[in-house]
């Protein structure tokens, strides 16, 4: 701040005047009177040396965040011209300051400059990965929407700077990125153990699918030079969204706090068990050969892989079908003998499960236990497990698996789970009971999990007539399915107690919610993508974001306090700031409980209400650094 006056004038009006910056533009404002030279003379002989010490005390007041400022609002002026079709708003967003810190200590930008000289790159692929990153959680759009919108993150607008990069630097990045794929995905999980420590005792897998905006899939094609044949990569298959396109596969690693460790893409045709064993001998080596525990469902615990994961010092711990079990070990699971309290190992019998009243309160702790019991395996005929044959042709086949490998069953109870699934099921069978009312069976799609499966058709034809159709409820049916409700079992080689094998397993629900964030909040499908590579650099920038925020949920609960994936994500969106005469920012959200502790864990003062210029360009510039 500076003294201001007219020094040619014989009675000047003091002023306190302010120097900014507008970009790279600097400018002054005055931003308050002192007063007329003639005004002053009642108040001190020297109206001079007043003026310059209330310059001197407003300063002192600037430095400790307080300052009376004069502005001048006119109503009648008009908005700046622009080229813009569309008119955009001046907020700009700071919430993405929490990500760019986790950014940062991720080092991210020091891949990107061991790599830079490998393709002469002249424009910042720093740049253009973190904010494809920070509008992946933030604001979702295309990688186009992306770029026209930088402008709305308060570092480039207030900088006074355009992007340094072109869309066709996006595009270019995005190959070189894929092209990086291993390299990439590795550095991001070594320098996560430094911003948080990593939980790799267990690592849980699964695989999801994602559709694209398209209704061909992509042809297989021979490579003229090496003969190799080039398989497409969006392929039709069985959609877990049920859509009718084609679609692509990810398999994702994730540890025992549900942060991220890797992934894999492939064509959505390829059978997702092929994709495990590959990515997870990526991941012993990153772990520099450190045992793990792998856990998954039943569809990714083949032979192949359980034998995998039965070396080298690691172990499985796998989901598996009661109703895909030996004839002998049904017999075993069905056998009311030997099961055992999960919370007490008291005794107890599956029938004594099934028949206490639920509604009385001293059975309550009883109702939410859950019965077990242990059945040793050494032959995995007996789990139902099948192995790929290679025959000379090069054809494949899945045979039955005759080799030995011992494990153990731990089967589970839960009379709360047997009625839950009883409760779905009476819904199917009344609606199945709809359809025999008043709907023509056959004109009824059906699938292997629909409510169809408890009709069942009967032919009937007398003396040489044609047989007549008739349907009905097939019990059979009914009965069978409930044979099984509320048991639930998983494999494992490990000869740890029950209650430790099947805690790490209840924890497989954190990689559904994985995918769930990649879907629902990152809007990562449907994909718009064509070539291969944008194809799977669009899926490591997802998995760049998926990291990140899971990185700043995994400080904040360390912090003491747990919120919900919406509210976290919402809180970074809302946190815009406004730009008052280019005095100072003011903020445009209001405080929040989310707000307090991204301020708590991170200190980066973002819960004011006003903000200086500088205050905020320091800020994002330390973490820069």
């Amino acid at each position: 701040m500076k003294l201001y006056y007219d020094r040619k004038s014989k009675d000047p009006i003091y002023y306190i005047q302010m120097g900014f910056r507008n970009g790279k533009k600097t400018s002054t404002k005055n931003v308050a009177r002192i007063g007329k030279h003639s005004e002053l003379l009642s108040i001190d002989p020297d109206p001079l040396a007043y003026a310059k010490r209330q310059v001197q005390k407003y300063n002192e007041e600037y430095k400790r965040g307080k300052a009376s400022m004069s502005i001048d609002v006119d109503f009648e002026e008009k908005l700046s011209p622009t080229n813009n079709i569309a008119s955009k708003s001046s907020l700009l967003n700071i919430g993405y300051f929490p990500l760019q810190h986790i950014y940062h200590d991720l080092r991210i930008a020091d891949f990107f400059e061991s790599i830079r000289q490998n393709y002469k790159a002249t424009f910042p692929m720093n740049d253009i990965n973190r904010f494809l990153t920070y509008a992946r959680i933030l604001d979702p759009k295309s990688k186009l929407g992306t770029f026209d919108r930088l402008d709305t993150y308060y570092e480039l607008p207030s900088f006074g700077e355009n992007p340094s990069f072109g869309y066709q630097n996006v595009l270019r990045f995005m190959d070189i990125l894929a092209e990086n794929y291993d390299g990439y995905i590795e550095h991001l999980f070594l320098h996560s153990s430094g911003v948080v420590k990593r939980n790799t005792s267990v690592c849980y897998f699964d695989c999801t699918n994602y559709y694209f905006e398209t209704e061909g899939e992509d042809d297989d094609y021979i490579d003229d030079v090496t003969g190799e044949i080039i398989r497409g990569f969006r392929k039709y298959a069985h959609s877990k969204q049920h859509m009718p396109n084609p679609l692509v596969q990810m398999g994702l690693f994730m540890d025992g706090n549900g942060i991220p460790i890797s992934m894999c893409i492939t064509p959505g045709s390829d059978n997702e068990q092929t994709c495990a064993i590959p990515t997870e001998q990526k991941i012993v080596k990153m772990f520099g050969g450190k045992p793990f525990i792998y856990c998954a469902d039943a569809g990714l615990g083949s032979y192949n892989i359980r034998k995998y994961n039965s070396m080298g010092g690691r172990a499985f711990i796998i989901t598996q079908s009661v109703k895909k079990l030996s004839e002998t070990l049904k017999q075993a699971v069905f056998n009311d003998y030997e099961y055992k309290l999960l919370s007490s190992d008291a005794p107890v019998t599956i029938r004594g499960m099934k028949e206490f009243d639920r509604f009385d309160e001293d059975n309550l702790l009883l109702y939410k236990d859950t019965a077990y019991k242990v059945l040793y395996v050494e032959n995995p005929v007996e789990t139902g497990l099948y192995e790929e044959k290679v025959f000379k042709n090069g054809n494949t086949r899945k045979v039955k698996s005759k080799a030995v490998l011992k494990q153990r069953i731990i089967v589970t109870f839960s009379r709360k789970a047997m009625e839950y699934q009883r409760h779905i099921r009476n819904g199917q069978i009344e609606r199945a009971k709809g359809i025999l009312k008043n709907k023509n069976v056959e004109d009824v799609k059906k699938g292997p999990h629909d409510v169809t499966r408890f009709i069942k058709r009967n032919s009937v034809g007398k003396n040489g007539e044609k047989a007549a159709d008739h349907y009905m409820i097939d019990q059979a049916v009914i009965d069978g399915e409930e044979k099984y409700d509320g048991y639930y079992a998983v494999a494992t080689n490990l000869a740890d107690d029950a209650k430790a094998i099947l805690e790490i397993n209840s924890k497989r629900y954190k990689i559904e919610d994985c995918f769930r964030v990649l879907k629902t909040n990152f809007q990562a499908r449907p994909v718009h993508h064509r070539n291969r590579n944008r194809i799977i650099a669009h899926f490591m920038v997802c998995y760049t974001a998926l990291l990140i925020y899971r990185l700043l949920e995994n400080k904040l609960d360390k912090y003491g306090t747990h919120f919900t994936t919406e509210n976290i994500i919402s809180t970074l969106r809302n946190m815009n700031v406004m730009n008052v005469q280019d005095l100072y920012f003011t903020s445009v959200y209001k405080g929040s409980q989310v707000c307090t502790a991204l301020n708590g864990v991170f200190g980066l003062g973002l819960d004011k209400k006003n903000y200086l210029p500088k205050t905020l360009n320091k800020t994002i510039k330390n973490i820069l650094r």
